[in-house]
């Protein structure tokens, strides 16, 4: 059993094969009698694409978590605000049996790139939503302030931006197999969108595990490691 979710919304069917491109950033250099040589550069961004049936009638198998039948119309309306804000948001996908979790979970920082609907009279009033994702990671800036020394030399300071956010800590989870900071924030605080909130807090731990295991980051919380402390904050 699959469930995906955009944004911590659940959408009703899963689709039935999602493909995931791992872009590259090499180039390839030609030298002077030499030949070509390929100069290997950090993987760029991922590329997401699948194709999401939004049913126009009740299904035994489509999910509801209201359990009540949603149109097609909402799922559109959530897709084309993602889009045209232009919204950073979370996709996750979750796989299980009716008996356990399979313990490989999916969650990935992504923007909506663009979308399509097609509709086939073939499949009555069914919708199907075909998306582009692509892979987000976060950046950002730092101000320099000028000082003057006395005597006319200048020095610069950079100016440290610090959050608030952990000062208060709710305990600590010990990272386990499959987890992922989306599950880990849902299970413990009761809410999957505040797993921005523990990465944050442990960001330093985080990112030492992730180096400690090959990697030059841990694509801001994307990859955890079993037996990490984290510390949790306030409910």
């Amino acid at each position: 059993m699959y469930e995906v979710y955009l944004d911590d919304v659940v959408y009703p069917v899963a689709p039935s094969s999602i493909t995931t491109k791992i872009n590259s950033q090499n180039e390839t250099i030609t030298l002077a009698n030499e030949g070509e040589v390929n100069r290997i550069k950090t993987p760029g961004l991922t590329d997401i694409t699948m194709d999401l049936l939004l049913p126009g009638i009740v299904y035994p198998f489509a999910i509801y978590p209201s359990g009540t039948f949603q149109k097609p119309s909402v799922y559109i309306s959530q897709l084309e605000k993602l889009k045209t804000e232009g919204k950073v948001f979370r996709l996750v996908v979750l796989r299980k049996l009716p008996t356990r979790v399979l313990g490989y979970d999916f969650s990935m920082s992504v923007t909506l790139e663009d979308y399509s609907l097609k509709e086939d009279a073939e499949e009555g009033i069914d919708i199907t939503a075909s998306l582009n994702l692509k892979q987000y990671v976060d950046y950002g800036t730092k101000k320099v302030k000028f000082k003057k020394k006395k005597g006319g030399n200048t020095t610069t300071d950079e100016k440290k931006q610090r959050s608030n956010v952990g000062k208060k800590t709710g305990g600590t989870y010990t990272v386990k197999s499959g987890d992922c900071l989306w599950n880990i924030s849902k299970k413990k605080l009761g809410k999957a969108s505040r797993w921005k909130e523990i990465y944050k807090l442990n960001k330093s731990v985080i990112e030492k595990a992730a180096k400690n295991h090959g990697r030059k980051s841990s694509s801001n919380g994307h990859w955890i490691y079993p037996g990490t402390k984290l510390k949790l904050p306030k409910k």
